[in-house]
């Protein structure tokens, strides 16, 4: 649409989600931030990215007037794509009909895009989320296109990895929402370069430690300190739950295997996608 009409791609969002201000007691936890969202957008041949800021003056428009002031005076819309599910204006009054309704006489091109689907429901936030919460990291990055990202400050830890020749990145001020308990295989991202890593969530029960829910990041060929400094960190896979360990020796031989175990899948992925590229280069070329 938009290089047909001659104009920018712009994508809109609202920050903070409106249910920060209509209901803080039940605010879902957020998948992404502003910059990274940002990030993904830039990917897909994005322009631009408009971050409304949410109050609740804003909140109080007519869907009339949220029409009004955002898409025809500030925005100058001539298209618009939206999906099925749109609800926009106080108390949710405007759908989608009314949305065609109001496009209709402002001479504004309305495209409704079809849902994604998986398992045969359509794709969402929600969805996603309640794989995350229970560990079914494949399927949510299957749902979104691309691993769950989280990031934090590296805090000091105990120092008990690193007696045991495992150092880790312990993460605090994590802003998005962390997977459940679990070990898993990723990436952390450090100063534009993306080391493998293993990554625990949760307490450390070989300690007796059968509470506190940590972040550890184990950064793969990585020599240095990152204390204090953001780490991001790349969910990719998921290797096992956690356990207790009868010994320190015991928890050692599991962490060697697990390191493996990240590497291979990491590299059976890398691999996957060199394929891909080959297979879509050889398509195109026919």
């Amino acid at each position: 649409m938009a290089n047909r009409i001659a104009g920018p791609v712009v994508a809109v969002v609202l920050d903070p989600h409106p249910a920060a201000i209509l209901r803080p007691d039940r605010v879902p936890p957020k998948l992404t931030w502003i910059e990274r969202r940002a990030e993904l957008l830039s990917q897909i041949d994005t322009d631009f990215l408009v971050v409304v800021p949410t109050n609740q003056a804003f909140l109080n428009l007519s869907a009339a007037e949220f029409f009004e002031s955002l898409v025809k005076e500030t925005l100058s819309a001539k298209g618009i794509v939206e999906g099925p599910n749109f609800f926009f204006g106080r108390g949710r009054e405007g759908n989608i009909e009314t949305l065609q309704t109001l496009c209709g006489e402002a001479e504004i091109e309305l495209a409704i895009a079809d849902s994604s689907i998986d398992n045969d429901a359509m794709i969402s936030s929600t969805r996603i989320r309640q794989q995350l919460e229970a560990g079914n990291l494949e399927a949510a990055v299957q749902m979104l296109g691309h691993p769950h990202q989280i990031r934090g400050r590296v805090v000091r830890g105990d120092g008990r990895g690193a007696g045991i020749g495992f150092p880790t990145a312990n993460l605090s001020e994590i802003d998005v929402l962390v997977p459940a308990v679990g070990v898993y295989g990723g990436y952390a991202i450090h100063d534009g370069v993306r080391y493998p890593a293993a990554i625990h969530i949760g307490p450390n029960p070989t300690f007796n430690n059968r509470s506190e829910r940590k972040v550890e990041v184990h950064v793969m060929d990585y020599t240095g300190d990152l204390y204090d400094q953001t780490l991001q960190v790349d969910f990719v896979s998921r290797v096992r739950d956690i356990a207790r360990f009868e010994s320190a020796e015991a928890l050692v031989a599991q962490l060697q295997l697990d390191i493996a175990s990240v590497r291979t899948s990491l590299e059976k992925i890398e691999n996957g996608k060199i394929e891909n590229a080959k297979s879509e280069n050889n398509t195109n070329l026919k």
